[in-house]
């Protein structure tokens, strides 16, 4: 994040606050002319590593059903991974959504962390995946969860990098077509469909929290892991909520 203004820069935040709610978690507000950005940071301030959680249309902090977002932050920062759930300051307007995002990423980058995975549930699927493209040297992966495909158009620009898209075949809002066609765009990446799922992917939590910790840290690690594969419930581990 060294050529030209840094994300933060182009910010211009007027204000930065921050405040420890709760052990390992710090809620950061930055106040701007267009709007108020927040992001909660969850585990080590000073992470070589760290993953971008962004949300839907609506904005807020939690992602997709049963608290995977804020499950996902307390369960990375056992192995030391920084996490940042992000709250848009202009939710559904895309450019200012992946600046947003990329604030988030430069905050965690002044502080020592040059890996990332950016993860994103529906139109945040396209959040992520942009700040992907932003920034490419630091972004090594990308998890679309029910994603829509508007503002995706560019995705080849992963260009091989690990991109696991997740999808209910119940989804109500966005249609499995739209995983579909970001794979297309992006020509690599693996997709897994769950029966029964809805948008929310409510019916998959279980098996994200089995799947998506192990797949995180891997590509955070450099390496590419093999299509995430579904199996019955009854031979999953017991959940660990």
């Amino acid at each position: 994040m060294s050529d030209g203004l840094r994300p933060l820069e182009l910010m211009r935040a007027l204000v930065t606050k921050e405040a420890e709610v709760a052990p390992g978690l710090i809620h950061l507000e930055m106040y701007t002319l267009e709007g108020l950005l927040g992001i909660l940071w969850h585990g080590p301030r000073w992470a070589d590593s760290a993953v971008v959680l962004c949300g839907g249309g609506m904005g807020g902090f939690l992602g997709p059903g049963e608290s995977i977002y804020p499950w996902l932050g307390r369960r990375l920062a056992e192995e030391g991974i920084a996490t940042l759930r992000v709250d848009y300051r202009r939710p559904s307007h895309l450019e200012p959504c992946v600046l947003d995002a990329c604030v988030a990423a430069d905050l965690a980058s002044q502080r020592g962390a040059e890996r990332f995975v950016a993860v994103g549930h529906s139109f945040g699927g396209a959040v992520a995946l942009n700040l992907a493209l932003a920034l490419p040297s630091y972004v090594r992966g990308v998890v679309a969860l029910a994603t829509q495909s508007a503002g995706c158009e560019s995705a080849a620009g992963l260009a091989g990098r690990p991109f696991l898209l997740v999808h209910g075949d119940h989804d109500e809002i966005l249609s499995p077509d739209n995983s579909w066609i970001v794979r297309e765009l992006a020509g690599a990446g693996d997709i897994v469909v769950h029966p029964g799922a809805g948008h929310l992917l409510d019916q998959a939590a279980d098996w994200m929290r089995e799947v998506l910790p192990g797949w995180i840290t891997a590509v955070l690690a450099g390496g590419h892991p093999a299509r995430p594969e579904l199996r019955p419930a009854e031979d999953r581990p017991a959940d660990d909520h």
